[in-house]
């Protein structure tokens, strides 16, 4: 998904425009970032994850969250919207206006890459994310070719990375191990 600024407003304007809007933006700072459509790569991705997730967590207490969900990361003044964001435990929400909210407490967080948007969230986005208390584990995936880049909390400023590149390996998941080739099921790959 691409990002663009198309204006500079207040959080509270922010959000009662995004309930009404027909396509989401993401809010930096008073930045708002309108967001462009996904590939048919992008999407399978996202699917194919949900789907393994859902069957792996389904007897526990966690929810697996796709692209509709908002975000909110207090010390960075952003909303963003995670491709794919897991919470195991109560969800805590942030709900600064009556008809919309967001979530506040992720322990996990999936980003599928694209060319437009690979250097904001392996780089600004990344750096916000690592403010959030509850988060462990932030998995960016390739779209085009396969790669998973899993980086695990160690300390706040110590991220482990592991790095997955061939369709049998399995990256671990909260306590899901999915392999590699069921995240790009169906998923033209470039060669």
């Amino acid at each position: 998904m691409q990002s663009t600024v198309i204006q500079k407003i207040s959080e509270l304007e922010y959000l009662k425009q995004e309930l009404q809007a027909q396509s989401k933006s993401e809010y930096h700072h008073g930045e708002v970032l309108a967001m462009a459509g996904a590939s048919e790569a992008h999407v399978l991705i996202v699917t194919n994850l949900v789907a393994e997730l859902r069957v792996c967590l389904k007897e526990f207490n966690c929810r697996v969250y796709s692209t509709d969900r908002l975000l909110y990361v207090p010390d960075c003044d952003s909303y963003y919207y995670p491709d794919l964001m897991l919470v195991c435990g109560d969800s805590e929400i942030h709900q600064k206006t009556e008809n919309i909210d967001a979530l506040l407490n992720p322990q996990i967080i999936i980003e599928v890459l694209s060319d437009s948007t690979r250097a904001f969230d392996l780089s600004e986005k990344f750096r916000c994310y690592q403010q959030i208390p509850s988060l462990e584990q932030y998995i960016l995936i390739e779209q085009d070719t396969i790669l998973v880049e899993s980086y695990q909390k160690q300390t706040v400023q110590n991220w482990n990375l592991q790095i997955f590149n061939q369709k049998e390996q399995k990256v671990k998941i909260n306590d899901c191990d999915i392999l590699l080739k069921e995240i790009y099921d169906k998923v033209s790959l470039k060669q």
